[in-house]
């Protein structure tokens, strides 16, 4: 599944010599079906995912089942993954999840937070405060475990209930989370409302809040077509940690107008095309990304996963 000799490496001033994919399809992108994807699928997906060259695969989510039900079989799946050569990280809600996590050896876990209040009354049920407050013993105790912790920060640039996001106001949840001891901040537009110029406007105050660059990674929805666009805004800025979903898989359950996550093959297709290595073999990628979709019983969103598993027909 490829073009010979495309796309066409053309490197561009001024950017990263290399990415790290964060793929968060298997969580992120699974936990928004309607109905539970068998356990060996989920475990088969992740393998393919690694086969592929990823290698940073975010696994599932020591959540309550109540919440995220496709998520429930996390002491199942985790086991039958661990083997695997690759990084794979773990949400964790509260100290409950980090001691289910801990226990089946996880190396790398992730706390996720809200930078407006009423995503974190709709996501976690608490108030800001009320939220970082749990999760300072969590990524103090994790820190202490010596696993390596992320901290999501969700409506990042725009709530569908508070409209735009005062941009201190997300310094301010970023700035707690680095405090606690979190190593790296995912910065989400969870409902893909973001343009370049607030990307820009983030990454700079976030860097004279403290915040380096190297500690920063962005998760873009691709809600109004900008996902792509706000990437290479971020990459321009010196950001080397891009999170994506294989197949474009993936939404948030908590708010409905969040479509998917930017697709993996399509961010790879651009990636590859400015001469930028992420050490993933496209074909393989968007091979995995079609089986996966009739695991699903439906076609990927992905433009590229489409153009190219169309040229194979």
């Amino acid at each position: 599944m490829s073009v010979r000799g495309l796309p066409m490496a053309v490197p561009a001033e001024g950017l990263p010599a290399r990415v790290r994919i964060h793929e968060v399809g298997a969580r992120d992108g699974l936990q928004n079906e309607k109905t539970a994807v068998p356990t060996a699928v989920k475990a088969e997906f992740i393998r393919r995912l690694a086969g592929a060259g990823l290698t940073t695969i975010e696994a599932t989510s020591f959540v309550h089942p109540k919440w995220v039900p496709q998520l429930a079989d996390a002491e199942e799946l985790f086991p039958r993954v661990r083997d695997l050569n690759a990084a794979l990280p773990v949400l964790v809600p509260n100290q409950r999840g980090l001691d289910r996590a801990l226990a089946l050896g996880a190396e790398y876990v992730a706390v996720f937070a809200s930078a407006t209040e009423s995503f974190a009354k709709a996501n976690l049920n608490r108030t800001l405060e009320e939220s970082l407050a749990v999760f300072e013993p969590v990524v103090r105790r994790a820190k202490d475990e010596g696993v390596r912790v992320r901290g999501y920060v969700s409506m990042c640039f725009g709530d569908p209930w508070e409209g735009p996001v005062p941009l201190p106001q997300v310094a301010r949840v970023c700035g707690a989370l680095r405090d606690m001891g979190c190593d790296e901040l995912s910065l989400g537009d969870t409902i893909g409302v973001a343009t370049p110029g607030q990307v820009r406007a983030l990454l700079a105050l976030l860097n004279e809040r403290g915040v380096p660059t190297g500690a920063i990674g962005v998760h873009f929805h691709d809600t109004y077509g900008q996902a792509l666009a706000n990437t290479l805004a971020a990459l321009q800025h010196g950001v080397t940690t891009v999170d994506a979903s294989a197949g474009g898989l993936g939404g948030c359950p908590y708010a409905k107008s969040a479509t998917g996550n930017l697709a993996t093959e399509d961010l790879v297709w651009m990636l590859h095309g400015l001469g930028i290595e992420t050490g993933v073999d496209l074909g393989r990628l968007t091979a995995t990304s079609v089986w996966m979709a009739e695991q699903l019983g439906r076609p990927s969103p992905s433009r590229t996963v489409r153009a190219l598993s169309h040229k194979d027909q």
